[in-house]
């Protein structure tokens, strides 16, 4: 029997990131989840993706920590031995939204090595692993998943460290995307708009309100598994000829219209 193709994702315990995990556990991945919080924490959700089937692991890990990617790629290979797709859909807000005049330093650091260092570099070691898996076999083809948000093109001026951080996503999915074709691994990214999860629950009548206003061409909120849906799609490679490709995942909400 062919063994099951293996996927990470990062900050997959909770909102989008479990939305992603549950639609690849019921495509027959294997995983690894990673996030802050501690496994007591998480429990209930791994007990989920196990009921498909699927082996599934969960480890404490950050992103932004150079010694924490390490000792996860070690946890892949001992665990796995194999890894076919990345997810890195860890990230989060700034702690404090701030006109930009009064931009925060220290924000502005911890922004940008949680959500575009740590994948950035994360994604450099896993290319080097799928590489060496494609020497191997020949009919290897490795995906690697970059969850950004409408905030890479949309502004923001009270945020500006997070509108930042998703712009360098966006760019550093064309560039792998560029460097790893030639190993047949394909890069993507992924671009929600409003998706209802615990981080987006304070603005929740805020943008109710603006929905009901005609904001959206489609008149609700996305959710976690709509983005699932989209990631374990290019995840299993049912788009081919494709790399590089953004995909829009926002209700029409960046859609121009008069």
């Amino acid at each position: 029997m062919a063994q099951r193709r293996v996927a990470l994702v990062t900050g997959g315990s909770r909102g989008i990131g479990l939305g992603i995990a549950m639609e690849l556990a019921k495509s027959g991945f294997d995983l690894l989840i990673t996030g802050r919080r501690p496994m007591e924490s998480v429990a209930a959700a791994m007990s989920e993706l196990e009921r498909f089937g699927v082996a599934a692991r969960y480890i404490t890990s950050d992103v932004a920590d150079s010694s924490a990617r390490e000792h996860l790629l070690t946890e892949i290979d001992t665990t796995f031995g194999r890894l076919d797709v990345l997810v890195n859909n860890a990230g989060i807000a700034p702690r404090v939204r701030a006109d930009i005049l009064d931009a925060d330093e220290d924000s502005f650091d911890e922004i940008m090595s949680v959500n575009l260092k740590g994948p950035y570099f994360l994604t450099r070691d896993v290319a080097r692993r799928m590489i060496s898996q494609r020497k191997t076999d020949e009919g290897f083809a490795g995906c690697v998943l970059n969850i950004c948000s409408i905030s890479a093109a949309v502004v923001s001026t009270n945020r500006g460290d997070y509108c930042i951080s998703k712009a360098g996503v966006a760019m550093a999915t064309r560039l792998w995307a560029t460097r790893l074709a030639e190993y047949n691994i394909s890069v993507f990214e992924l671009r929600p708009g409003l998706i209802a999860t615990d981080m987006t629950e304070g603005a929740k009548a805020k943008y109710d309100a603006l929905i009901e206003d005609g904001l959206l061409l489609e008149k609700r909120w996305g959710t976690p598994e709509d983005v699932g849906t989209a990631a374990a799609m290019l995840a299993r490679g049912d788009l081919p000829y494709a790399t590089g490709s953004v995909l829009t995942l926002d209700g029409g909400l960046t859609m121009s219209r008069l």
